[in-house]
């Protein structure tokens, strides 16, 4: 059977399947938020600057969730959107996709260009290891802009309503990137504030007026617009944090954040 490969284990999380569930105990280990979010944004850097920034997001869906996760990142590499219909490997274990919904996306697939791209691929073990039920729709995402971003929550949402079936959606996204951790809280914080009223015109706006460098912004309008429609009415900001809280390079940091759409 074909199957997506594991690309940056043993770079952005650790490749020995022991060590990697003994992290993602640590950082599943605490309370989490108590809530059934209907889509969430989690960062995609290195797990040891941001995995527990990305567990938090996760404990925004309930531990028993088996349906189907819509994974939407960033194309770092330039490629256009697309989808992958073949399972994924992770150091955990295989994570099925979803075909039916897949196929209903009306996304055209292409596997080269998910080979190498890391987006995606850093949410799937925490996908495995607190959902071992669910499934995935992995979409990745060229053009970001807010006309892009609509459509996409358009295909998303026609797929639910083809297939029926029950799905929470992830943004995978960094905010902003090596810049001042000063200018990075001012920044995100402002371009995120929007988002706890749904409201993704003004979230681009600001990400324009800023320059914000989030990397996956449109994924983010996309997931919001979608849980909009399907119900959700407020987003919460779980956590803010950024790499100078690991690193002590306070200088140039990249920004995480959890948020739930609910």
């Amino acid at each position: 059977m074909k199957m997506r490969t594991c690309a940056v284990a043993g770079m952005f999380y650790p490749r020995d399947p022991s060590h990697l569930e003994q992290l993602l105990n640590k950082f599943f280990s605490g309370s989490g938020a108590a809530v059934d979010a209907k889509g969430i944004v989690a960062p995609h850097a290195g797990y040891i600057y941001s995995g527990e920034v990305a567990a938090l997001a996760y404990t925004a869906i309930p531990a028993d969730f088996s349906g189907t996760f819509v994974v939407i990142g960033p194309s770092h590499r330039g490629y256009m959107t697309a989808v992958s219909s073949v399972p994924w490997e992770t150091p955990l274990g295989v994570l099925d996709t979803d075909a039916e919904f897949v196929a209903a996306l009306d996304i055209e697939r292409d596997e080269f260009s998910h080979a190498d791209e890391h987006s995606l691929e850093v949410q799937m073990p925490f996908i495995k290891f607190r959902f071992p039920r669910a499934r995935i729709a992995p979409v990745m995402m060229g053009e970001q802009d807010e006309r892009s971003a609509m459509i996409l929550a358009k295909k998303v949402l026609a797929a639910v309503k083809a297939t029926g079936r029950d799905v929470r959606v992830v943004a995978s996204s960094d905010f902003s990137h090596y810049v001042s951790e000063t200018r990075a809280k001012e920044n995100d914080l402002y371009a995120i504030e929007p988002l706890e009223r749904l409201d993704t015109g003004e979230f681009y706006r600001r990400i324009g007026q800023r320059n914000v460098s989030a990397c996956g912004y449109g994924p983010i309008a996309a997931m919001v617009a979608a849980c909009r429609t399907l119900g959700a009415t407020k987003g919460r900001l779980i956590r803010y944090t950024t790499s100078g809280e690991v690193t002590g390079d306070h200088l140039e940091v990249v920004g995480y954040a959890a948020i739930a759409v609910i």
